[in-house]
This record gives structure tokens, C-alpha cells and sequence, in this order.
């Protein structure tokens, strides 16, 4: 094999510096490395998606340790239903300066039950309804879209006339006939035993089961679209089965698209808990949740809006720091995602790196070009 010549480096040294210029990274970076190697740099690089996955990992460690969870105790000292008497007349007890956390440091509500319990409380059940949600429509999803994109035929019209179906019912009415039924206590209702005694978990699979028509239909459209590109058929004519089709090749095209509306899907789930608990059809008394503690002090906001506050504050953040995960998900898996840097590239247009300019760069091209020819010229003259 020949050696490469002088002008190949320089050709090869002169993409690398106008790469790095435009703040495209070198595909040299990226040799050797593995595709979980690449997913994880990626995402480590993405700030948004690491100060979501900060927030929400404070969030979850506290709510799930400090109130306790499943008879396992916390280590805080009262607990949603337990009543104390008013401290500094509910108000929090708080404060940045001078720093000080106190008895009651969310405050209690008008029967004395410390807020901060209920609120971690409620942060449990809303993400535990939020992560069934998620995995339970994910996962119907893109079984439905994908069967339904790829297969087409009688296939795709009896699952998309299917997700027509469920698309037109409205999911609050149908919650409302899901909680009538929770409430029979006649034995032999199986649903009501299940929903009495796991109010919470049948909340949870039931949204998540009229949750995944929208991530059916984009899924139907990725897989529309991929199914015809090439190397879904060279990987058809290579002999690959239709798993090996759908699992290896297409779907982590799409991956994009289902992380996005997956983390969406979530986000709204603890919307959709608190629209339910409003109306009365949700999480129900003694247990609570984040919306029901909103739903209940709605009309203390003007005399104690701390009861107000902490509820919305931990839903804003909990929303917030999904949809920052997702995101960094997305361009972590997506190989359609590239880092790109438009003022790194505006300014390779006009300023080049002092150190390795492009012009002397293409002046040694020419003049070893020029080189060559004299000496393949003398050659052929000896």
C-alpha cells in the first residue's frame, strides 16, 4: 500500500482546521468509540439536560425519602394526616436570612397538617402517575405506529380506526366513569377492589391507556417515511427479518420523536392528575397529590398563599426538568443530530485560526503540487 503523500496530509490537516473553525467536530474525535460512548457524551454535553436531571433527582430523593414510601419510614417527623398545633399561625417557618429551616418550614394548612409532608406527598403520587403514564403510552405507542407504518394494509386501517375511536372520547369523561366504578364497594367488582386499594397505580394505567394516540401517529409517520429509505432496503435484501428491520434499523431513527412526546406525554400526565383531582375524579382524601393540595387551597390564595405556592412551584419544576431530559435525550440518541455552532461558522467565513491559516495551507498544497510535477518532469527527462 502506497504511503500518503505531502499533499494528502495537507488536504486532510486543511478539513480539519476549517471543521473545528465552523465548530463541527473532527470525526477523528468520534473513532473507537462506542454508540452508548457517543450517547453518553452527548448528553453530558447537553447543560439543560443535566441541570433538569440535578433538579429532578432532588426532587425525587426527597419526596421519596423523606415522608417515606410503601411502610417504609422517613425522616421527617410528620407525615400527611398527622395534625399539630399552629406554629407562627401557619405561616412558613423558613427563611433565607438568616438561614433557617424551623419547625414548619412550608407552613401548615387552617387544621395544622405541615405542608411540607403534604407536598412530598404529593410529589410522590404525581410521578408515580406521571412514570406509569409514560411507560404505559410510550410502549402502546410505538407498538401501534410501528405495526401500522410498516406493515400498511388491512393492518394499519384496523389500528388507526382504533386510535380514531379513542381519540374521540374525552378522557375526562371517561376518568369520571373509571372513578364511579373505583367507588362500588360490592365484592364482586374486581376493578373496585384493585382502584380502592391502589388508587393511585389504576389512576396511572388508565390515562396511560388513552394517552398514546398522539405518539401513535408520529410514530406511524417516522416509520411512513423510513421504511422506504435505502438502507432499510439494503437491510431487506441483506435477509434481515422484520423484527431485525423495525428494532435495529428503523426505530432508532425515530428515536427523536418518541423521546420527545414520551417526556410531553409525562409532562401533562401531572396536568391531566391535577385537572382530574379538581374535578373531584383523581387522587381523593386522606391520600393527596400536587394537584389535589391545589385543588383544596385554591381559595386560600389571598389569605395563605403559601398553601398555594409549594404545590405549583414543585409542578412547575418537575414539568420543567422532564422536558429539559428529553431534550438532551433526544439529541443524545437522534444520529440525525449534529453539533453546529452558527456564529463559529459565520466567523470561519472571514477569520481563520492564526496558528494553521488555510491560505498558507493551500500556498504549501500548490507548491508541493508544483514540486511533484518538476520532479515526475525530470524523471521522465534522465
Amino acid at each position: 500500500m502506497s504511503q500518503p503523500s505531502q499533499q494528502d496530509e495537507i488536504m486532510a490537516e486543511q478539513a480539519t482546521v476549517r471543521q473545528e473553525a465552523a465548530g463541527i467536530e473532527p470525526v477523528s474525535e468520534a473513532r473507537g468509540l462506542s454508540q452508548g460512548q457517543i450517547v453518553r457524551k452527548r448528553f453530558l454535553g447537553h447543560s439543560g439536560a443535566i441541570a433538569g436531571l440535578a433538579v429532578f433527582a432532588i426532587i425525587f430523593v426527597m419526596a421519596f425519602t423523606s415522608v417515606g414510601y410503601a411502610g417504609i419510614p422517613g425522616w421527617w417527623k410528620y407525615t400527611h394526616v398527622a395534625v399539630s398545633p399552629l406554629v407562627n399561625d401557619g405561616a412558613p417557618t423558613a427563611s433565607l436570612w438568616p438561614l433557617a429551616w424551623g419547625e414548619h418550614p412550608f407552613g401548615q394548612d387552617r387544621i395544622g397538617r405541615d405542608l411540607f409532608a403534604m407536598t412530598m406527598r404529593g410529589a410522590q403520587q404525581s410521578i408515580t402517575i406521571m412514570v406509569v403514564i409514560g411507560l404505559i403510552a410510550g410502549l402502546i405507542g410505538v407498538v401501534v405506529g410501528a405495526l401500522s407504518g410498516y406493515f400498511r394494509g388491512w393492518m394499519e386501517a384496523v389500528l388507526m380506526r382504533l386510535t380514531d375511536v379513542i381519540i374521540i372520547v374525552p378522557a375526562l369523561l371517561l376518568a369520571a366513569v373509571m372513578a364511579q366504578l373505583a367507588g362500588r364497594r360490592d365484592e364482586g367488582s374486581w376493578f373496585a377492589a384493585f382502584a380502592s386499594s391502589n388508587g393511585v397505580l389504576a389512576l396511572g394505567i388508565f390515562l396511560g391507556l388513552i394517552s398514546w394516540v398522539g405518539l401513535a401517529r408520529l410514530m406511524r409517520g417516522e416509520f411512513l417515511t423510513l421504511r422506504e429509505r435505502e438502507f432499510v432496503d439494503a437491510a431487506r435484501i441483506s435477509g434481515a427479518s422484520n423484527a431485525r428491520i423495525i428494532f435495529k434499523h428503523i426505530l432508532p431513527n425515530a428515536v427523536g420523536v418518541l423521546i420527545v412526546n414520551v417526556t410531553l406525554t409525562m409532562s401533562a400526565a401531572i396536568l391531566t392528575e391535577t385537572a382530574l383531582s379538581y374535578l373531584g375524579v383523581g387522587v381523593k382524601s386522606p391520600d393527596t397529590s400536587l394537584g389535589l393540595l391545589i385543588s383544596q387551597n385554591q381559595e386560600a390564595f389571598a389569605t395563605r398563599p403559601w398553601l398555594f405556592w409549594f404545590p405549583g412551584l414543585f409542578i412547575v419544576l418537575i414539568c420543567l426538568s422532564i422536558n429539559f431530559i428529553g431534550d438532551g435525550l433526544r439529541d443524545a440518541f437522534d444520529p440525525r443530530q449534529k453539533k453546529f455552532n452558527a456564529k463559529k461558522a459565520t466567523d470561519a467565513g472571514t477569520t481563520l485560526p492564526e496558528a494553521t491559516p488555510v491560505a498558507a495551507l493551500d500556498s504549501r498544497a500548490e507548491d508541493s503540487s508544483a514540486n511533484d510535477g518538476r520532479t515526475t518532469g525530470g524523471d521522465r527527462g534522465a
